[in-house]
């Protein structure tokens, strides 16, 4: 059983190389965000992951709650920050 979620983890970490790809050479700001969050979400799942291999599931998931909570807020931050000081979307006034 052990196998299948290293395994799972080696595929979630080939999925985080494209999210990181959109990240780095995303045409807009937006694509980046977006690659960054996907980046943020994928690694909540390996965390659970590790957590089931080593078979400390508990701490894992206090670890992945607290890592998930830091990348929403990051992520509100930026866009919030773009959105006023950037300029992502054109005001209409």
């Amino acid at each position: 059983m052990s196998n299948v979620f290293l395994y799972t983890g080696l595929y979630l970490c080939l999925l985080m190389i494209a999210s990181l790809y959109r990240a780095i050479f995303g045409p807009t700001v937006l694509d980046r965000l977006i690659g960054v969050n996907a980046i943020g979400s994928k690694t909540v799942i390996l965390l659970l992951l590790i957590g089931l291999i080593y078979g400390r599931v508990d701490m894992f998931v206090d670890i992945a709650l607290a890592y998930a909570l830091l990348n929403f807020t990051a992520v509100l931050a930026a866009s919030r920050y773009f959105q006023k000081k950037k300029g992502l979307y054109e005001e209409s006034s």
